[in-house]
């Protein structure tokens, strides 16, 4: 096979944009969900792990040890794979969703609860002593200042997450990653394709990477104040 031209090149990716376009918007739809639904799984463990209670605290270190020490493709298989066996049954775009959330939800809980026990003890006390209880010191005071330190991590888990959504291509979705593989099956071009759909993940990242230093600076000044 001769070497492609800067022509065929662009015929090729003419042909081949629509396609990744689709699985873009499949990429994007699970890396947004899959990251609204960790924040919520999260959010959750990170306050169960800081309990007191060892009957709380200690069934969601398991969850965050289980989920951060088996790989995410084992998840999504047994999500999609193994729940059918007892009745359980998901089809490929919720099994994928779920499987990327409870994943993810396992660091984002670590994230979440260092950045609170990052807050100086001394604004705990300062809030009781205005007669705040342990739940309006956590919404009011706290989590305000425990955000600003947690989103660095946050959008790198976004990130990261943005590239995972690339493994749900084993249970047929088609997802950037795939939709690029499909199209490579008829045009046998590689190279221009797999470079275009790393091009394509750089770009998401970048652009969450601005979502994330906007935010950064929002919450600078709203804690200025």
């Amino acid at each position: 096979m001769g070497e492609n031209t800067l022509g065929d090149v662009i015929n090729l990716l003419q042909t081949a944009w629509p396609y990744l376009l689709k699985g873009t918007g499949y990429t994007l739809l699970f890396a947004v969900s899959a990251m609204i639904g960790g924040l919520a799984v999260g959010g959750v463990v990170a306050l169960l792990r800081l309990s007191a209670w060892r009957v709380l605290n200690w069934p969601a270190a398991i969850y965050v040890s289980c989920m951060r020490g088996t790989p995410l493709l084992v998840q999504i298989f047994i999500i999609y794979y193994g729940l059918p066996a007892i009745g359980i049954q998901f089809d490929p775009i919720s099994a994928g969703i779920l499987a990327l959330s409870l994943n993810v939800g396992a660091y984002l809980s670590e994230t979440i609860r260092g950045s609170i026990n990052g807050v100086d003890r001394g604004q705990w006390e300062a809030a009781y002593s205005q007669g705040m209880t342990h739940m309006q010191t956590l919404r009011f005071v706290v989590w305000p200042q425990a955000l600003r330190l947690a989103v660095p991590s946050l959008s790198n888990s976004l990130i990261s997450l943005i590239k995972d959504t690339s493994l749900v291509s084993v249970i047929a979705v088609t997802e950037l990653m795939l939709a690029t593989k499909e199209v490579i099956s008829t045009t046998f071009q590689p190279f221009p394709l797999y470079v275009t759909a790393g091009a394509i993940y750089w770009c998401l990242s970048l652009a969450f990477e601005q979502v994330q230093r906007w935010l950064e600076a929002r919450l600078n000044r709203t804690l200025a104040r």
